[in-house]
């Protein structure tokens, strides 16, 4: 069907959620988000139809009717596993009340909500399980999963929570995996994954530059980056094996009759105490200062290493200690909105560029604003090919729907045309 479902967005940011639904053919008639740069990118590349605000101040009567897709990916900054301190005393959590608003006054037939992994950790699920009673309280069908963008061919291991909705009685559709190991014995019918160097390794040796110039034919825009590459950060002061730690750990916690799962749930951890307690394949870890005397509270141990494990100093940030290089040879991890990964050659970060390619932005999307704005706008979008995904799969439900009922209301009227002939 050529049928043009109408589109409205909320948190729209630069885009990229938007522009694989309009990749599919759907007409986004409406947007809207807050932040300045980000609308002007979304201005000069996709259309004027995005509107600068605080949706909390714009009435449902100022945002268009008769809408097919309500998109919403509500801010992360408090669900954010980043984020030590979220909790939903933070107000950013309930910004998908507003969504909600639009999905009560505008009656989509689907919805679309997006959303950091760490919202399915908050107050150990409650929060996600709040989130999706609210939809459903509204007569949606509601389903959530977590989607690794590097499943479906998107050159990044970004994970994200996406939620659907419908009224329709329909199957929320997900996209199904194209992507995964090339060495994978168990599937064979996945694609290898797309690695860094597949995408953004023609721009590996080309200098950074702030004009657009030419690069085999091509118009490269935006190849702009920080040079940064050390920095300092508070580290252990003292060299600590981690194997004794583990021991001695391991033995208070026998003494406490205390499970790893209980330690875990104490912290309000998934796993991360479980590393505490091993040393297998140097998996484990050291608590950091903050845990340590949480940990002391609860277990009880003596002083034997509190001053090698929390005593800290500043250090110079070394590239085989905390500053992430990209991965060149396989998916990068998650673009974030703070600052771009180190480049494999150790004298740049990502570009602007490569960090949009990434992300799967097409190359002739500009961004606009400062440096650091434009990494923002990237870090906080959805992968353009992952909205595609999803798109593809809600523009066929609707497509399908559609025909049925409108094969429906042809034997409707065929059946009237025939009953008239008939009794007059």
């Amino acid at each position: 069907m050529n049928k043009k479902y109408r589109v409205a967005s909320l948190f729209s940011g630069c885009g990229g959620l938007d522009l694989g639904f309009i990749q599919n053919g759907f007409e986004v008639v409406w947007a809207n988000d807050f932040f300045k740069e980000a609308v002007e990118t979304y201005k000069n590349n996709i259309g004027d139809h995005i509107v600068y605000g605080d949706i909390t101040q714009i009435p449902s009567s100022e945002i268009p009717n008769n809408i097919d897709i309500l998109l919403g990916g509500f801010p992360c900054q408090g669900f954010s596993v980043a984020n030590t301190k979220r909790s939903m005393k933070d107000e950013r959590n309930f910004l998908y009340k507003e969504l909600m608003r639009l999905v009560k006054d505008k009656q989509p037939k689907y919805f679309i909500g997006e959303n950091v992994k760490g919202l399915l950790s908050m107050q150990k699920g409650q929060v996600i399980e709040m989130i999706v009673n609210d939809f459903r309280s509204l007569g949606y069908d509601v389903e959530f999963r977590l989607l690794k963008a590097s499943d479906y061919g998107v050159p990044q291991n970004r994970e994200r929570v996406i939620i659907i909705g419908n009224r329709l009685g329909l199957e929320n559709p997900f996209p199904k995996i194209t992507h995964g190991l090339g060495n994978d014995l168990f599937n064979h019918t996945t694609k290898p994954y797309v690695t860094v160097k597949d995408v953004v390794g023609h721009l590996a040796e080309i200098r950074t530059r702030d004009v657009p110039f030419q690069l085999d034919g091509k118009t490269i825009y935006n190849h702009v980056a920080r040079t940064n590459v050390s920095d300092k950060f508070w580290g252990r002061k003292h060299q600590v094996n981690q194997h004794e730690i583990c021991d001695y750990l391991k033995e208070w916690r026998n003494k406490s009759d205390l499970s790893t799962k209980k330690i875990d749930e104490h912290f309000g951890y998934a796993h991360t105490a479980g590393h505490w307690f091993r040393k297998d394949n140097n998996s484990g870890s050291i608590p950091n200062p903050k845990d340590w005397w949480e940990l002391k509270k609860i277990l009880g141990f003596d002083d034997t290493y509190d001053l090698a494990v929390t005593e800290l100093e500043i250090k110079e940030i070394k590239f085989e200690q905390s500053l992430r290089i990209n991965n060149w040879e396989s998916p990068s991890d998650t673009i974030t909105a703070t600052g771009p990964e180190i480049h494999p050659n150790r004298l740049r970060r990502m570009s602007v560029r490569e960090c949009a390619i990434i992300q799967t932005f097409p190359d002739d999307f500009i961004f606009y604003g400062s440096l650091g704005n434009m990494y923002k706008q990237i870090g906080n979008a959805v992968p353009v090919l992952l909205a595609n995904k999803i798109a593809e799969g809600i523009k066929k439900s609707l497509d399908n729907h559609e025909q049925i009922n409108d094969r429906a209301k042809s034997r409707t009227y065929h059946y009237r045309e025939v009953r008239e002939k008939v009794f007059g």
